[in-house]
């Protein structure tokens, strides 16, 4: 693992309006930017939007007032809520945890089945044993995937496949973000930047970290590589939430 300089003066916040990702308007094309994941197993924006304004509505939060909590503009809480934009990774994490929401709910699709399609050796392994071919799927801004690695949602951990392609970011230099709970990580590919508080570091395929996710923290994809790592979230909707 490398150990890279200390920086100074870093704002302990929530993540800012991190570069989303506006859908096109003819998602059937094959215009530049990451490819659309299929639709079979990928979240939609506006059904992740949708839970999103559903739970900040059944808890009687405006619009206004959560976009101030969270740390974003109005605009994009409004654009996200409607499907408009995907929110970047650290948006997301602080929508979910302002509202108290488990991030497993976001990956629920209607219509998916949830059963793989292998007969009764299916219905024995339901709720132990999760398929390559059928995990549940989000795409975030700037083309950043989780893959849900449970067969069921779990309060208590997150458990995640997570891609950061080329260029991809959780939020700005400027903003990172915090939650409750504590984080592990292992490096499958690619090289993976990590800053954490003040410290950043520079992670390889093999190298592994840990760290409690209330200190600021931030991570990006180093080179020209996708970076891609197994994640896992301990407890995220105890402690702390919010900036300093």
């Amino acid at each position: 693992m490398m150990h890279g300089p200390r920086t100074q003066g870093l704002r302990a916040g929530k993540a800012g309006p991190a570069r989303p990702e506006r859908l096109p308007a003819h998602p059937r094309g094959k215009r530049g930017g990451a490819a659309r994941l299929p639709r079979a197993r990928q979240a939609e924006p506006g059904l992740i939007g949708g839970k999103l304004r559903e739970e900040r509505e059944r808890q009687g939060i405006a619009l206004r007032e959560f976009a101030r909590r969270v740390g974003v503009s109005p605009s994009l809480v409004s654009q996200i809520e409607r499907g408009l934009v995907m929110p970047s990774v650290g948006s997301l994490w602080s929508m979910a945890t302002e509202l108290g929401l488990v991030i497993d709910e976001l990956f629920k699709i209607p219509g998916q089945p949830s059963k793989s399609p292998q007969g009764k050796n299916a219905e024995r392994t339901a709720g132990y044993v999760q398929r390559k071919h059928s995990r549940k799927r989000i795409r975030l801004a700037g083309g950043v995937e989780w893959e849900r690695l449970t067969a069921q949602p779990d309060e208590a951990v997150e458990f995640l496949y997570v891609k950061y392609p080329a260029g991809a970011e959780s939020c700005p230099e400027h903003a990172p973000f915090r939650h409750g709970g504590k984080e592990y990580a292992y490096i499958l590919s690619g090289r993976l930047g990590l800053q954490i508080g003040a410290e950043k570091f520079e992670l390889g395929a093999g190298d592994s970290v840990s760290f409690d996710s209330q200190i600021p923290h931030r991570l990006w994809a180093v080179g020209n590589e996708a970076a891609v790592a197994i994640w896992t979230i301990i407890n995220r909707n105890n402690g702390s939430r919010g900036s300093d």
